[in-house]
């Protein structure tokens, strides 16, 4: 890889754990108000999207890798507008936490680098896999946030509508991965996937 090009992913990862991400869509709750929580609707709350800002954290690393290892330009196209995507999820969940009072994970670098191994080597077996493991993810990630949706407070309809929009988005991203040629995933890969999620699931939502 060529020196501007490493210096362009190096920016891309610190701009991810470090920098303030920015959404060019409206945030889907900013017209929806605020509604008091007790605090321990508040910290359930916050470390929820504690978990969905860590999931998007792994998501750019994901697309980073595997961008950077595709061997098809309109495949890198895709990945690269998913990213896109991906950060303006950043966005929302970030903010979201601020206004309850919670904060990102600590392990977010730990996560960032594992998964943008996770990515290259996806990558590195061929478009078809890269693919599929992106379409599986996503599906995943789906069915993470569908669990959110029935675990946060009922009250609290702007975490609310953060979490169904990105799930619609996630919805999207398989389906634009499934039309590009992804390969089904063996199923003891999809089996090792969810209980990596598991994993950092449980320990984001505690630190």
């Amino acid at each position: 890889m060529q020196l501007d090009s490493l210096i362009t992913e190096f920016d891309r990862a610190l701009r991810t754990l470090a920098a303030p991400a920015r959404s060019v869509r409206p945030h889907p709750d900013s017209d929806v108000p605020e509604v008091p929580l007790d605090p321990d609707q508040r910290r359930h709350a916050a470390a929820l999207m504690r978990i969905n800002h860590c999931g998007e954290v792994c998501a750019q690393a994901l697309y980073q890798g595997q961008s950077l290892t595709s061997r098809n330009p309109a495949v890198r196209d895709a990945l690269r507008s998913a990213a896109d995507e991906e950060t303006e999820h950043l966005a929302w969940t970030e903010r979201r936490i601020a206004e309850l009072g919670g904060r990102t994970s600590l392990l977010n670098p730990l996560w960032y680098l594992g998964s943008l191994a996770l990515g290259v080597g996806a990558g590195i077996l061929g478009d078809k896999w890269n693919l599929g493991f992106l379409a599986e993810t996503e599906r995943q990630v789906e069915a993470h946030l569908e669990g959110h949706l029935s675990s946060l407070p009922a009250s609290d309809a702007r975490s609310l509508a953060i979490v169904d929009q990105m799930r619609r988005d996630e919805i999207a991203h398989a389906e634009t991965a499934v039309g590009f040629g992804a390969a089904e995933l063996p199923a003891p890969v999809k089996a090792g996937m969810r209980l990596a999620a598991a994993v950092m699931t449980r320990t984001v939502y505690r630190i």
